[in-house]
C-alpha cells in the first residue's frame, strides 16, 4: 500500500510538470483509431474536449478500460454524452467515454439496479472507488450513438483528477495509433480594420485576402494596403493518412518581421473556457455564412489560458512608411505544418467602403451593468456578459420584445423579465416566454413570481410570451393491443412534443414501474423485455409522458407474452 501510495505521489509530481506518460494507457478500441473529431475543435458554443473515434460507421463495438483504475462516476442522459462512463486511474488522470451504447457486465448490472431504484432512466451515479474497480484492457462498454451524437462513434478524453482540466489525448501517445504525414489545409484568411482609423484595402470592413499556393508548399498572400490597428483570421481545417475527416487545427502561431506576435496550442483547457469559442472566432461571419474563422488578435484581453501573444493582442498597428512580412504558421500535432506570408504595406487610400455602424440609445459597454426597460418589458445585462462594447437594437411592440439579433454572441447569461398584469386571457399556467428562431418557436424555462415571468437567455432576438396546451403525443407502438408478442425482445413507441418539450416520461406493466430508455433523435421510447418485468400471459402497458410545461398524455395498451424459463428450468 505505501509503495502504490508513493508511486501515486511521484506520478502526480511528475504530471504537474507536463511530463505526460506515453506507455501507461493503452487504447480503447481494438480498431484501427480514426478520428472524427479532435481535441479543441471548433464546436457549437464550445472547443471538442476529447478525441472522436469512428466506429465503422456502427454500433456495439467493444470498449475497453485504457488502464487500471475504478469507476467514478456515471452518466445517463438524453443529451450531450449520453450514457457516459468516468474511470479514475492512480496516476491523477481520468479518462471518459461518451456516446456508448451500453455498459457491460458488472456496470451495466449497477447502472439498472440504481435506475430502478430512482425510477428514472437519466441518472447520475459516483460509486466508491471500492465498488467498481477495473483493470486495463477490461470490457467495460459498447460503443454507440446517443446522446447528442450525430453519428456512431465514441468521444474519449483524458481530464486531470484534481482540476478536472481536460488534457489533450495525444499527449499520452495516442499519435502513434495514426499515421498522419499531411499539413493542415487552408479555407481562407481575412483582414480586419480594428481601430476608428483603421482601413484595409480602401475598406473599413473586413476584407478576405486572395492566396496562391507556392511550389514548396506553402500560401502567398495578396498585398494588404493598410493604416492603422488591424488583425487576421484564419479559416483551416486538419486531415490524416487514410482519414478524410476535415478535423481541428491543433497549433497556430503568428509572426511579424520574424517576431512571434500571437498563437495557441491545444493542450489542456478548463470547462469554464469552453464557451470562450464565440469570441476566440469571428462569430457574426459564422452566423452568417456558417464558415469559422479563428481570430488571430482580439480586441480586448479575456482570460482564454491557450493563447499566447505579447501586448499588442496579435495586433499589427500600420503607420506611414511601414511595410511588414506577416507570417501564419498553421501545424498538427504530428508537426506537419502549412505556412501564409502575407505582405502589409502602409496606405492612405481614400475610404471606398465605409463602415456600416448603426446608433441606437442603447450602448453597451461590456465592463458595466445594463438595465433597459419599455412597456411591460426589462432587460438586465451583467457586467461582462458580452465580450465587446455595442450599440444594442432593444425595442418592444405589442409584447414582442426585439433584442437586438444572434450575430453578436453572450459569453454569460442576461434576464429578460414579462410584467404579464393586465394582459387578456392569458394562460398563467400554461404560458412561458419563448424566442422565435426564425418561424420556429423556442422553449424557455421561465420563473414565475406573481405577474412576472423571466428567463435567463445567452441568446438574443424576438421573444415573446407563448402558450403550451397541447401534451406530447404517443404513437407507433411496436406492436398490436392484444398481440401476442413472444418474439419480441423490445417494446416501444414514438413520443414527440412540438413546443416546451419532453421532459418527464414512465412506463408501467401491470402496475409496476419500467425502465424505458429515450432517444430524442429517434423520438423512441423502449423497454428491454429482458427486465423480466412482464407477467406470464396478459400484461398491461401504460405510458405516461409530460412537457416542460405541466401538459400530459397517458397511453394504454395490453399483450400477452410467455414467461421466459429461468436458467435453472432449461437446465431441469
Amino acid at each position: 500500500m505505501r509503495l502504490l501510495l508513493f508511486f501515486c505521489f511521484s506520478f502526480l509530481c511528475c504530471f504537474s510538470q507536463n511530463q505526460y506518460p506515453k506507455d501507461y494507457f493503452r487504447s480503447p478500441l481494438d480498431i484501427p483509431l480514426q478520428s472524427s473529431g479532435t481535441f479543441g475543435e471548433l464546436r457549437g458554443n464550445h472547443f471538442h474536449s476529447g478525441l472522436d473515434y469512428k466506429t465503422q460507421q456502427r454500433t456495439g463495438l467493444p470498449v475497453f478500460a485504457v488502464a487500471d483504475g475504478y469507476v467514478s462516476r456515471i452518466k445517463v442522459s438524453t443529451f450531450g454524452y449520453g450514457h457516459a462512463l468516468y474511470i479514475t486511474h492512480p496516476n491523477g488522470v481520468t479518462t471518459v467515454y461518451g456516446h456508448l451504447k451500453a455498459y457491460s457486465g458488472k456496470i451495466g448490472e449497477y447502472v439498472r439496479k440504481k435506475q430502478y431504484a430512482q425510477k428514472k432512466f437519466e441518472v447520475e451515479i459516483f460509486p466508491l472507488a471500492s465498488e467498481l474497480p477495473v483493470t486495463k484492457s477490461e470490457l467495460i462498454a459498447l460503443s454507440g450513438n446517443t446522446g447528442g451524437s450525430g453519428g456512431p462513434h465514441l468521444h474519449f478524453e483524458y481530464r486531470d483528477t484534481k482540476t478536472e482540466k481536460t488534457l489533450n489525448p495525444l499527449l499520452f501517445g495516442m499519435d502513434k495509433e495514426t499515421t498522419d504525414t499531411k499539413a493542415p489545409s487552408i479555407n481562407g484568411i481575412a483582414v480586419y480594420p480594428i481601430s476608428d482609423d483603421a482601413v484595409v484595402n480602401q475598406s473599413q470592413n473586413p476584407v478576405l485576402v486572395a492566396l496562391s499556393l507556392q511550389k514548396d508548399g506553402s500560401y502567398m498572400g495578396s498585398k494588404v494596403m493598410a493604416k492603422g490597428a488591424i488583425g487576421f483570421s484564419l479559416d483551416a481545417y486538419d486531415t490524416s493518412d487514410n482519414n478524410y475527416s476535415k478535423n481541428g487545427i491543433y497549433k497556430v502561431e503568428t509572426f511579424l518581421n520574424g517576431t512571434k506576435l500571437y498563437g495557441y496550442q491545444f493542450d489542456a483547457f478548463s470547462f469554464d473556457e469552453s464557451r470562450y469559442i464565440n469570441n476566440f472566432i469571428d462569430f457574426e461571419r459564422y452566423k452568417k455564412t456558417k464558415l469559422r474563422y479563428q481570430k488571430l488578435f482580439y480586441k480586448k484581453s479575456y482570460p482564454f489560458s491557450i493563447i499566447s501573444s505579447n501586448a499588442k493582442n496579435g495586433q499589427i498597428a500600420v503607420k506611414e512608411k511601414d511595410t511588414f512580412s506577416y507570417r501564419i504558421e498553421v501545424s498538427d500535432f504530428h508537426n506537419n505544418k502549412t505556412i501564409i506570408n502575407i505582405p502589409v504595406v502602409y496606405s492612405d487610400q481614400p475610404v471606398k467602403f465605409p463602415r456600416k455602424e448603426v446608433t441606437t440609445p442603447y450602448f453597451i459597454k461590456a465592463s458595466n451593468d445594463h438595465n433597459f426597460t419599455k412597456d411591460n418589458i426589462s432587460v438586465f445585462v451583467p457586467a461582462n456578459a458580452f465580450y465587446e462594447d455595442f450599440y444594442l437594437r432593444f425595442d418592444v411592440k405589442n409584447n414582442i420584445l426585439d433584442l437586438h439579433d444572434d450575430t453578436v454572441p453572450a459569453h454569460n447569461n442576461i434576464t429578460i423579465t414579462f410584467d404579464v398584469k393586465g394582459i387578456p386571457n392569458l394562460d398563467y399556467k400554461r404560458s412561458f416566454i419563448g424566442r422565435m428562431d426564425g418561424s420556429k418557436p423556442e422553449y424557455f424555462t421561465t420563473t414565475k413570481k406573481g405577474d412576472l415571468f423571466s428567463i435567463r437567455t445567452k441568446d438574443l432576438g424576438k421573444f415573446m410570451l407563448m402558450q403550451d396546451s397541447v401534451g406530447p403525443r404517443i404513437y407507433k407502438p411496436n406492436f398490436a393491443t392484444g398481440s401476442t408478442i413472444d418474439k419480441l425482445d423490445t417494446i416501444s413507441v414514438h413520443i414527440q412534443d412540438d413546443l416546451s418539450g419532453i421532459k418527464e416520461y414512465n412506463g408501467y406493466l401491470n402496475g409496476k414501474w419500467i425502465l424505458m430508455k429515450y432517444d430524442y433523435k429517434t423520438k423512441l421510447l423502449v423497454h428491454d423485455l429482458n427486465d423480466m418485468i412482464y407477467d406470464d400471459g396478459r400484461n398491461d402497458l401504460k405510458i405516461i409522458v409530460s412537457d416542460n410545461i405541466g401538459n400530459s398524455t397517458t397511453f394504454e395498451t395490453h399483450f400477452f407474452k410467455t414467461l421466459k424459463p429461468t436458467s435453472l428450468e432449461k437446465n431441469n
